[in-house]
């Protein structure tokens, strides 16, 4: 990433944490953003050039948004849906891996698919937009699950976890413990565990109040995604479900410390 390119996240980063937490000064915003102080003051300077941002009062020391920042939100689009935000990224995800993107929502105790970037490969993992695969069994599914309370996720899924391969985890004990390593991860990983052929990384879609409403995935054959390809495509998909999470207003927690 480039000087340039860091100077602007850094300046976007402070300016979104004003907004949660104006008046805001230099200090706490460095230590919930972990920053320097000296790049936070940079940006803060930046903002306040461009009319973002303005001092809370006479003494420059603590923060609020100007007016500015509201105009431009009413421009936004309010009611963005899902496959609108997330399809730009899809087509990414396709080009970085080679394998067909999946984009499903949670329908019951089941995903549902609803929008599809296939691979270009002549053998492809095929499903068909509609199709729906079990929560528990599939990594989207996994992906929703492990963004919500454990006693929502139970709750949802049910006391008996169906089995579809040998590979399906039919334990709530053990399905938790898979939870809480997909929430540790940021993605979850399938590996023929509803279909003998299929092998797939998702990471959950965030809205604006912090629901887990989407998975998106990297699906391919299975003997096509190896535990280094498995790797790599997680963190792909954990950064690509982040872009379309902000796109509807999701804005992750912030370590306090």
């Amino acid at each position: 990433m480039s000087e340039g390119m860091r100077t602007v996240l850094s300046a976007f980063r402070v300016l979104e944490e004003v907004a949660h937490t104006q008046p805001a000064g230099v200090g706490e915003l460095a230590r919930r953003l972990r920053m320097p102080k000296s790049t936070v003051q940079r940006a803060l300077r930046t903002l306040w050039t461009a009319g973002w941002i303005c001092p809370d009062g006479a003494d420059v020391t603590r923060w609020v948004l100007t007016t500015r920042a509201f105009q431009v939100g009413q421009h936004a689009v309010s009611d963005i849906g899902v496959r609108d935000a997330a399809t730009a990224v899809m087509h990414e995800l396709r080009r970085e891996t080679g394998e067909t993107a999946h984009l499903m929502v949670r329908e019951g105790d089941h995903a549902v698919l609803i929008e599809r970037i296939e691979t270009e490969h002549p053998i492809r993992a095929v499903l068909p937009l509609g199709s729906t695969v079990p929560l528990h069994g599939s990594s989207n599914g996994k992906a929703m699950l492990a963004g919500m309370p454990r006693e929502s996720a139970r709750r949802i899924v049910g006391e008996d976890l169906a089995r579809y391969t040998d590979n399906t985890i039919v334990d709530w004990s053990e399905f938790s413990t898979e939870l809480d390593r997909v929430a540790e991860l940021g993605y979850a990983a399938n590996f023929a565990e509803w279909r003998a052929d299929i092998a797939a990384v998702a990471a959950a879609v965030f809205d604006d109040t912090g629901e887990p409403i989407a998975g998106l995935s990297i699906s391919a054959p299975a003997d096509r995604i190896t535990p280094e390809l498995r790797e790599r495509y997680g963190a792909l998909v954990v950064e690509a479900a982040a872009r379309v999470s902000a796109t509807l207003g999701h804005r992750p927690a912030v370590d306090p410390r």
